[in-house]
């Protein structure tokens, strides 16, 4: 082989090592930045080029062609596991937030979530509820779209109960969670039972939401609550921030399901938000 082809040759050797290592870092972990995609991008682009200089005789074209697909589609899918990745902002709000990262968590691509979820207690024991709503700017008159809700909350006994094969945050919240995200007229609706409040203590039963709008960094509002708990007396009704608004659900219960309506507006009462969006 002349020395064109040896070069080739090398550059082939040499690009499938780094795939190989890129592969395997996003079997278990996704890409953490654009930047490391583009890099991948163009070293493709570059052993196609290097790919088409060489002689037939020197490389089988079948070989060339099944390494481009290949590459390319591993490159595709571990694109497509970093859509979820926390990405920088140029603001931070809401203050400090433990746990919302798991936001984060999705097993579905953000940009493939829908706006209606079940839960996976649903299907289980206990009062079933959907809960519905309009997320608005900070208008609080303009639909929000592509606004990113994740909730979880405790089962039946009051328990953030696990089935044994969570991760990340999982381990703490729980296998009931779920993500929504708001469609083109900014609504949102999930399907779960409702909630049992923490055994032996006076703390009202609740929903934990966490939002991630476009552009904004995750942040947490206002617990959905239920305006007939016992445990939600006056003191802790006045203790709420309000943050996206009141979190208070009224429940109306038809044909067996608990029904109820919580509008959000982002930014409401939200730490260092700005109101010129």
């Amino acid at each position: 082989m002349d020395s064109r082809g040896e070069r080739n040759k090398k550059a082939l050797n040499d690009f499938t090592q780094r795939t190989q290592r890129s592969n395997d870092r996003c079997a278990t972990a996704p890409l953490r930045s654009p930047r490391e995609i583009l890099v991948s991008r163009n070293l493709i682009a570059s052993l196609l080029f290097r790919i088409l200089c060489v002689k037939p005789s020197k490389l089988r074209i079948m070989k060339k062609l099944f390494l481009l697909i290949a590459l390319t589609t591993a490159l595709v899918s571990c694109s497509q596991s970093s859509s979820n990745q926390k990405k920088p902002v140029s603001q931070h709000v809401g203050g400090r937030c433990e746990g919302c990262e798991a936001i984060y968590e999705s097993p579905v691509p953000f940009d493939k979530l829908k706006w209606i979820d079940t839960l996976p207690d649903f299907r289980e024991q206990g009062p079933k509820m959907v809960v519905a709503g309009t997320i608005y700017k900070v208008d609080g008159k303009t639909p929000a779209p592509g606004v990113v809700l994740y909730v979880y909350h405790t089962d039946q006994q009051g328990n953030y109960s696990k089935k044994g094969n969570e991760t990340g945050w999982g381990k703490r919240h729980g296998y009931i969670r779920g993500w929504v995200k708001t469609n083109d007229k900014g609504q949102y609706k999930f399907y779960t039972l409702k909630p049992a409040a923490y055994p032996g203590r006076n703390i009202p039963a609740h929903i934990h939401p966490v939002i991630k709008e476009p552009g904004m960094n995750d942040y947490y509002i206002d617990e959905f609550l239920f305006d007939d708990d016992p445990f939600l007396t006056k003191e802790e009704r006045k203790k709420q921030e309000g943050r996206g608004g009141n979190g208070i659900l009224v429940l109306q219960k038809k044909d067996g399901m608990l029904y109820a309506q919580r509008d959000i507006i982002l930014g409401k009462n939200v730490p260092d938000y700005p109101t010129d969006l």
